[in-house]
């Protein structure tokens, strides 16, 4: 009689807690059952007569959001973590489309075409791009990734001295899927239509069930087809010749067709002592073809037409293996040894074709780029739990990349060999601590030296650069007991020229060489970017789950690396040529500052009479100045003046049928370059829209519209100089894209 009274107070304990947690009446009830099929031989088991009873607390029971969310709340650091129920809901076919409705993050080109990945504006190679915490290999793009392969989105607004200082953006790391044993496999096929062009796509993530070992098999493939419809103008003008203006118009019309399969996996065995051991394969193949057609324009300044026809044939093949792994032991009860280890190779071969028409306006030529590259990775950290509420991590970091590329161009038949190396070496050290229960920080310093030769028919080229990164960052919560916090960070980061940047190959323009249409070659003499940043935020969080922040921030960057435009007479890529010529160079010092804005919350939390419906909205905004370059619009390249999602989903209680929504906005914007240049990026809104029937617990069917209101995605260059002026528009087109997808739980 003891052991049943026992029982039903627990249970009466525990159903008041859980409804406390506004889990509602119905949850409460489903744990109380629970609970209440445990057998009064168990708990008499599990707890003597003569014990006194003990107050274990509240117990909290929070999902895989909430858990991201607490996360994020307890970091020193500051850190956005978005988990798989995000990650899932608006069913993405692409990792891109995911990042872009992430605070402060763009991705630059046509709306549905991906592109490169940009925190706070910044253009590329500012934002630090992790791969389960490991940089990605050459030649691979994030973008590439299909959302069911990630576990999680981690998103650090400043750098570590653990995560690396290449980081003047911030950091964004990619964690891959991970086992559950206790959870079924999903299987999701679809199929999605885009301006008549069908493509299909599968994905398996299948857990395994071994005792002994814990992991996940992930499996995509797809077969998809693009189209393209892009128009360029180009207005040249000699100011003291009127009589050599010419107008030229071009329209290309082209189909893409891709088809590949990637996989990874994810083994890991547990061993006794806090021994651990994870190789995680990963495999990505795609192969690409485009056909098109040019028809091209041109009147000059009496009306004079000239037209020209060109037919276009694009060919690829990308082939990447790697092998990553981590191998952890805990040495004492406060000591963790963990050491990874990576080795990947890539290939990658293309092939294109102009074939032009008579009247030369459209050269033939024939370009093709192959190259392979070899990476290895090596990193060893000691993590140790100090007296006084502190936390030590030390590490070193060894990466090399060997790449060997044969290349061929229209002008000449060397110019295109080249062999490369990078070799990069870190240590850090940094300190996390704790003062008390309202202020912690976190303290580092990291040196990192990288070294990159290479040799082509242009010669043998290096470079070497070596950065001291001293890193602080602390987290102050003004009342212990609220939801309330500071965050602040002054840190110094930097960012290296990349190996394209510095040895690569001469590239020329498809069409007439012109100051808008330039070659493209390396510099090896570039310098790293030095950038001091300071950041601070305040957050609150909700009991019931959602948050609203702000984040300001400020970066002073020195030895600003950008493309610039000049002629150069008898290349050797073409002998006895003047060319316009595009190149990287450091033009001098920049700052740039912004404000992020966050709020994630139920509709009902703010107005009780309100539907549950969860809200997601952000909205940044950013200056910056080049301050060698005469303004206005002197601001960094590709950063827009402010970026913002809103985005709502709501689940129906009459039906099992979700709807929600995202819209994407980043305004139009002119930059200047340089005393000569000038670009133009149009404005983007993309409105995606989803709505899921669950017809079981197992079984869901998702249609998702995305781009619902499609316009034409302008971009724009100038220049003005060396007695010419050349305005050149590009104008893509780009449509909604219907996606239905089967998703089920097997």
């Amino acid at each position: 009689m003891q052991i049943f009274l026992m029982r039903q107070r627990l249970l009466g304990l525990l159903t008041f807690n859980l409804n406390t947690l506004s889990l509602g009446p119905v949850k409460a009830w489903a744990w109380g059952l629970v609970l209440g099929s445990v057998s009064p031989f168990a708990l008499a088991q599990s707890t003597p007569r003569a014990a006194p009873t003990q107050d274990m607390g509240q117990i909290e029971i929070k999902s895989n959001r909430d858990n991201d969310t607490e996360v994020r709340r307890e970091s020193t650091a500051a850190k956005i973590v978005i988990g798989r129920e995000e990650i899932d809901k608006q069913g993405d076919a692409s990792l891109g489309e995911v990042l872009k409705r992430l605070p402060g993050v763009t991705i630059q080109g046509t709306p549905g075409r991906g592109g490169a990945i940009r925190m706070r504006g910044l253009g590329s190679g500012y934002t630090q791009i992790l791969l389960d915490g490991q940089r990605v290999p050459p030649g691979f793009s994030i973008d590439s990734l299909t959302p069911e392969q990630v576990e999680k989105i981690e998103i650090l607004r400043a750098p570590t001295a653990e995560t690396g200082a290449r980081a003047i953006a911030g950091t964004i790391n990619i964690v891959l899927r991970e086992g559950q044993k206790a959870n079924p496999d999903d299987f999701k096929l679809g199929t999605n239509v885009e301006h008549g062009q069908v493509s299909k796509q599968v994905n398996w993530v299948h857990n395994l069930q071994t005792e002994g070992l814990n992991g996940t098999l992930t499996l995509s493939a797809f077969d998809s087809w693009k189209p393209d419809d892009v128009i360029n103008r180009t207005v040249a003008e000699v100011p003291t010749n009127p009589a050599a203006k010419t107008d030229k118009t071009s329209e290309t019309v082209s189909v893409g067709h891709r088809q590949g399969v990637h996989a990874n996996a994810r083994f890991q065995w547990r061993g006794e002592q806090g021994t651990s051991l994870v190789l995680m394969p990963f495999l990505i193949y795609s192969d690409y073809t485009n056909q098109g057609r040019t028809d091209l324009r041109q009147t000059d300044a009496v009306g004079a037409v000239t037209t020209d026809s060109a037919n276009l044939a694009t060919q690829s093949r990308y082939v990447m293996t790697r092998l990553n792994g981590q191998f952890n032991r805990r040495l004492t009860a406060d000591d963790l040894m963990e050491v990874k280890f990576g080795l990947g190779r890539s290939t990658y071969d293309y092939q294109f074709t102009q074939t032009g028409g008579v009247t030369g306006l459209l050269p033939t030529l024939a370009q093709t780029q192959d190259f392979t590259d070899i990476s290895n990775n090596l990193s060893a950290k000691l993590t140790q739990i100090l007296k006084n509420g502190h936390q030590m991590v030390s590490g070193l970091e060894m990466e090399g990349v060997k790449r060997n590329e044969m290349g061929t161009t229209s002008v000449t038949d060397d110019s295109g060999d080249l062999r490369a190396r990078t070799q990069r070496f870190a240590i850090y050290s940094q300190d996390e601590w704790k003062f008390n229960a309202q202020w912690s920080a976190h303290a580092g310093l990291r040196y990192e030296n990288i070294e990159t030769s290479g040799t082509s028919s242009e010669g043998t080229r290096r470079n070497s650069s070596a950065v001291w990164s001293p890193l602080l960052h602390a987290l102050w919560k003004p009342v212990p007991s609220s939801r309330d916090q500071i965050r602040m960070s002054l840190t110094r980061s930097y960012k290296t020229p990349t190996l394209f940047n510095l040895v690569a190959l001469p590239s020329l323009s498809r069409e007439a060489n012109s100051p808008t249409r330039t070659d493209r070659v390396g510099n090896p003499d570039l310098r790293p970017e030095l950038a001091t940043g300071i950041d601070l935020a305040a957050e609150r969080y909700f009991e019931g789950g959602g948050l609203v922040s702000a984040n300001l921030f400020h970066r002073n960057i020195t030895d600003l690396i950008r493309y610039t435009i000049s002629q150069v007479s008898n290349p050797s890529w073409a002998p006895g040529q003047t060319r316009w010529v595009s190149s990287p160079h450091n033009v001098g010092d920049a700052v740039t500052q912004g404000l992020e804005l966050e709020a994630k919350f139920r509709l009902n939390q703010w107005w009780p009479e309100a539907l549950p419906v969860d809200i997601r909205s952000n909205m940044s905004f950013f200056r910056s100045r080049v301050k060698d370059v005469p303004g206005p619009n002197n601001r960094l390249d590709q950063q827009p003046d402010m970026t913002a999602n809103l985005g709502a989903d709501y689940r129906l209680r009459s039906a099992p049928f979700t709807l929600g929504g995202n819209i994407n906005y980043n305004p139009d914007y002119d930059t200047r370059r340089s005393d000569n240049q000038w670009a133009y990026q149009g404005a983007k809104k993309v409105v995606d829209v989803y709505g899921l029937w669950r017809y079981s617990a197992a079984t869901a069917l998702r249609l998702t519209v995305s781009n619902l209101t499609p316009s034409d995605y302008i971009t724009g260059s100038t220049y003005v100089g060396n007695g010419v002026s050349e305005t050149a528009r590009t104008t893509n087109r780009n449509w909604q894209n219907v996606t239905l997808r089967l998703e089920m739980k097997i």
